[in-house]
């Protein structure tokens, strides 16, 4: 059982903006003034229906300053496009960057909102020439428009998943070069970078193990952290939310998860 919310509209993030950012990020909104450590990713950084994520339980094991910069739905191209994000990263003693999926992020076929990167905004006249029998005006979100591409022909949605890749590992290549301090480049999902290369519902999907390895070249570190059929087991034990929100809740990572994934940063941060 979920534990109780905390109010009827469960789990108050406070949420909050640095600098010039455009982007809402969980709070409470932390100084920057000294040394700290700068977590970006999407949902799961942000912690969705947990009290304590994974940047907070580190703090908590480590005595340094975490800041949350996960973002609701968020992909590369939250941190890769955000001019203020990257001057946080170059003030931060170490960044921590989630690996997302390369659905949720613009690419020569299609382009996302800039801040909610789950959110389709327009396919691009290379897309609709592949796909002239779809209508995109019928998409709001990624997930949809790439299973029902899929489904149309499996073989037209090779070339489209090619796409992703290439795109998110030039992306994620860029973001990584950008940094100057110390990087952490963090798997934390329930399937493996195998298992996920080809599996389209997995929680980072299209991304492969040979991906990683492109990428995580320029990092300082690499953790991977494969969430264990225990802390899956727990279902939504101690999330936080309400009713309507159960089975948004049943998709994401609970407290024993992200406890997992804490404890796999903890030897690297020192």
């Amino acid at each position: 059982m979920s534990i109780e919310s905390l109010g009827p509209g469960g789990l108050d993030y406070l949420p909050c903006r640095y600098g010039n950012s455009k982007v809402l990020f969980r709070g409470p909104r932390r100084s920057l003034d000294g040394p700290f450590v700068a977590f970006f990713g999407g949902s799961i950084t942000y912690g969705k229906f947990v009290a304590s994520p994974f940047p907070d339980l580190v703090e908590q094991a480590t005595g340094i300053t975490c800041v949350n910069f996960g973002s609701l739905n968020g992909g590369v191209d939250v941190f890769a496009t955000d001019p203020y994000l990257r001057d946080v990263s170059g003030m931060a003693q170490t960044t921590v960057i989630q690996i997302t999926s390369p659905r949720n992020m613009s690419n020569r076929f299609y382009r996302v909102h800039p801040r909610r990167n789950d959110r389709f905004v327009e396919a691009s006249s290379l897309l609709r020439a592949i796909y002239r029998e779809v209508d995109f005006a019928e998409f709001n979100f990624t997930n949809h428009m790439l299973a029902r591409l899929e489904l149309i022909s499996p073989e037209r949605f090779e070339t489209v998943v090619e796409e992703l890749q290439t795109a998110w590992v030039a992306r994620m290549r860029l973001v990584l070069s950008q940094i100057k301090g110390r990087t952490v480049l963090l798997w934390a999902s329930r399937q493996t970078p195998e298992a996920s290369a080809t599996d389209p519902e997995a929680d980072l999907a299209f991304v492969s193990r040979e991906m990683i390895d492109k990428v995580s070249e320029l990092a300082t570190e690499y953790v991977e952290t494969v969430i264990s059929d225990s802390a899956i087991d727990a279902g939504t034990d101690g999330m936080v939310f309400n009713e309507m929100d159960a089975p948004a809740a049943k998709l994401m990572l609970g407290p024993v998860a992200h406890n997992e994934i804490a404890q796999s940063l903890v030897p690297v941060m020192n």
